[in-house]
């Protein structure tokens, strides 16, 4: 194997209650929200086994609430029934015989829970507040325990009965039993409170009853994580000696450790905000404290190189890489044949992962729009085209890029025109942002994929209809992009199809703030209506370089799209460091050349504010100049040259066009 030359470490095999695992790469365990009625259907079945296919060591599936009290989302699997058994065995047989081992975690949210989805009292402690919705929680009687610890056990059971080889026990950012173990949460002064013993009672007897119930070659994991963000939490010492404790029990095989929690949800899963390896100084600590049980590293572990660099400098002895087998399944594959640069690397960007969880869609990538799809997409891999032909491609932004490389990879002859130096189009400024280097990294792997394939790229080429006739292709994509409103309408002043005073110029794009083509001055009002990282990635940019940053926003808050990522809660602080100023229900009433007149949407009142430049973040307008002129030939339509949208559709148009033609 080529690859174990240049990652022996992550390579190399390891063994839990006599499971072998082919390799230390992990697809860990999180909320796909892909359930059917609370079924697995082939929707999960094909994610998790297009995974396993690709190469993965273990897999962890998703988190079974176990008990009614603990049902989080609208795609959470049926609890306490066994009608889910025959259909998890069509999800586990599978995995195994494509080689990779397969667990399922169980949890239970405790305080933190989500009254509009189980309908239930949030069972904790000590009756605090939920930090995942609005409501207080309920303080666990002595029987209410024990109910939840025969729930944890009977879940065990039917996992084992399903065909999982082990199960692993929840106990990560300040769930049910880190409530429990920590004294901040659990106030409680009888058996189950108090000194360390007392506090471990609940997950103790969870895990010595799995194993009295499931057998001696049956794999138990416990995922905890570490926090600094509030000392209250246990970290550190605490959570090392409190794990310990479990570790010297002999049951538990394995802990993973996350990051961040209910408390810190930005960490949780962390954006290009945050650093890598996140957990990697932690768990080198908690491996050198533990005597039987294996520790894997998670969060933000997203490249082959990062995980290498765990293991191999014994930080940890297996690596959860979630994200990063979202954005490319076959991370393992590539990497154990020794083609660690074909990955396609995760950008940490959290818009259809966390970004459609939140909002109780189940999740996709936006780099890897097969995400979710592979039972009706064939997973990521591609089928030769019946009858191979030759295809044009106009625009290397996203929708262009995908669709020609996806065409090619189907056996296409395809020729890419892209007007600027480089591919990219405006998702390249996107990762000229500050900390938004991945972007960058993506549009490096295109080009290698596009040269490996042998695409004809024709840069610096504005590609006119008569050219695109001269080479007599089959088919035509057109994927054009988009263009920032010359118009400056915005949503919120609907009876102005102008906005008042653009004429006087000083007026910009982002798109033209992040290619260096607009002049700005000292002092920017920014107007960003579309709360994500178009307008605040260049108002970040702006304030890097010095500039007095005002933004503006119809909105009650700024990232409202953000949000959705969790990116919305680290990225503020960092504007409001750097002198930006925020400004919310505000619209800009106009624009007087040094200045502009904001507009209070509340109580209608108008207040002048002096500024060099205006920039405008508000809704492009669709860009096709050759569907018109190409009459006769098959045209297809696709990514912001249909409708101006963000990155995750232009993406996943690419992809289907190139699985279409």
């Amino acid at each position: 194997m080529p690859g174990t030359e240049t990652h022996p470490h992550v390579l190399s095999p390891i063994t839990l209650r006599g499971q072998a695992l082919r390799n230390r790469i992990v697809f860990g365990a999180h909320t796909a929200n892909m359930s059917d009625v609370g079924l697995p259907g082939p929707r999960f079945a094909g994610y998790l086994l297009e995974r396993a296919l690709g190469g993965a060591g273990m897999i962890v599936a998703e988190p079974m609430p176990v008990h009614r009290t603990g049902v989080l989302t609208r795609g959470n699997f049926l609890h306490s029934t066994d009608d889910v058994i025959p259909h998890f065995r069509k999800v586990t047989e599978p995995v195994k015989e494509a080689g990779a081992v397969i667990l399922q975690q169980l949890y239970h949210i405790g305080a933190h829970g989500d009254s509009d989805l189980s309908f239930q009292p949030h069972w904790g402690p000590s009756g605090g507040p939920s930090y995942h919705d609005s409501d207080g929680s309920h303080a666990m009687t002595g029987a209410e325990i024990e109910e939840l610890i025969a729930a944890h056990i009977a879940a065990a059971i039917r996992c084992q009965k399903a065909g999982f080889q082990g199960v692993e026990v929840w106990a990560a950012y300040h769930s049910l039993l880190d409530q429990f173990w920590t004294p901040w949460s659990n106030r409680r002064t009888d058996e189950w409170g108090g000194y360390l013993e007392n506090r471990t009672r609940l997950s103790r007897r969870i895990i010595e009853g799995i194993r009295r119930a499931c057998g001696e070659d049956f794999i138990i994991g416990l995922a905890i994580s570490t926090s600094d963000a509030h000392p209250v939490l246990l970290q550190g010492e605490a959570l090392i000696e409190t794990v310990a404790l479990h570790d010297a029990t002999g049951h538990v095989d394995y802990v993973t450790c996350g990051h961040g929690g209910y408390m810190d949800f930005e960490r949780l899963m962390p954006t290009f905000l945050y650093g890598e390896k996140l957990t990697a100084p932690f768990t080198e600590d908690l491996k050198a404290a533990l005597t039987h049980a294996k520790v894997t590293s998670e969060a933000h572990v997203r490249t082959p190189e990062n995980a290498e660099a765990i293991i191999a400098s014994g930080q940890a002895d297996m690596v959860s890489i979630v994200r990063g087998q979202i954005a490319d399944p076959h991370l393992a594959r590539k990497t154990i044949e020794g083609r660690a640069e074909d990955v396609r690397g995760c950008i940490s960007c959290n818009q259809m992962c966390w970004g459609r969880r939140s909002r109780d869609y189940w999740i996709s990538c936006l780099i890897n729009p097969s995400a979710g799809r592979e039972f009706e997409w064939g997973g990521d891999r591609f089928t030769p085209a019946a009858k191979p032909r030759h295809i044009v491609v106009v625009g290397a932004g996203p929708a262009g890029l995908e669709a020609a490389r996806v065409a090619a990879e189907r056996g296409h002859r395809v020729d890419l025109f892209e007007a600027q130096a480089r591919i990219g189009g405006q998702f390249r400024l996107a990762g000229e942002q500050p900390r938004r280097g991945q972007v960058l990294d993506l549009l490096d792997w295109y080009e290698r994929q596009l040269s490996k394939l042998q695409v004809r790229l024709h840069l610096n080429s504005y590609a006119e209809a008569d050219d695109i006739r001269a080479l007599n292709p089959d088919a035509v994509v057109l994927a054009t992009g988009s263009l920032p409103d010359e118009e400056g309408f915005q949503r919120w002043l609907p009876g102005h199809d102008r906005l008042p005073g653009i004429d006087l110029g000083s007026v910009w794009s982002p798109e033209e703030v992040m290619r260096r083509e607009a002049k700005l001055g000292p002092e920017v009002i920014l107007y960003d209506e579309g709360g994500h990282w178009r307008g605040l990635g260049t108002a970040w940019a702006m304030a890097e370089r010095g500039l007095k940053v005002t933004i503006v926003t119809p909105e009650t808050f700024i990232g409202k799209e953000l949000a959705r990522t969790s990116a919305d809660i680290g990225l503020r602080p960092r504007l409001a460091k750097l002198g930006v100023s925020f400004l919310t229900e505000h619209l800009i009433a106009e624009w007087q050349g040094d200045g502009a007149t904001l507009r209070n949407l509340l109580t209608g009142e108008e207040t002048r504010y002096p500024a060099s430049a205006l920039i405008m973040s508000t809704t492009n307008r669709a860009f096709d100049p050759l569907s018109a002129d190409l009459a006769g030939i098959e045209t297809h339509l696709i990514g912001d040259a249909a409708a101006p949208r963000q990155a995750p559709y232009a993406f996943h148009e690419g992809r289907k066009m190139g699985l279409n033609l």
